[in-house]
């Protein structure tokens, strides 16, 4: 099977109310549909926390200040076409943000919302967002 390593970096961003930011991916992923938290692919030769500053606002529409590493994931999963992805997923604590929340044009997610923790179980949720939540909660 083909292999591709990929290096991506998420938020934990929580609002006044508790409530989680989360995305949703849009139709031409195969995510689609599964809701994730913000953050994506750090591209060559870029910092993580630069990565997450820009992917934040690429898909919310929020300015964010990060706080400390919250955690790293590594995980595989076989992709539709057979590759074996492996993602090394680096999660930080947003420690601030700023801005009016607006769901991206034409990327990779296609809504962004705050999420309470009710919610959350009613939600198709990306795999790894379940072991955040519960070491968040």
């Amino acid at each position: 099977m083909p292999e591709r390593q990929r290096i991506a970096a998420y938020g934990v961003c929580l609002d006044a109310e508790d409530r989680l930011l989360l995305a949703r991916a849009a139709p031409s992923l195969t995510l689609r549909g599964r809701w994730f938290l913000p953050g994506g692919g750090v591209q060559h030769g870029e910092h993580p926390p630069d990565a997450l500053v820009r992917e934040i606002e690429e898909e919310s529409g929020l300015s964010v200040v990060l706080g400390p590493l919250f955690d790293v994931i590594s995980d595989v999963r076989t992709l539709p076409d057979g590759t074996d992805l492996h993602t090394v997923r680096i999660i930080y604590t947003v420690a601030s943000w700023r801005g009016a929340l607006r769901a991206e044009v034409d990327g990779t997610t296609d809504a962004v919302r705050w999420v309470t923790r009710q919610e959350l179980g009613t939600l198709p949720l990306a795999y790894y967002v379940q072991a955040v939540v519960d070491r968040l909660w």
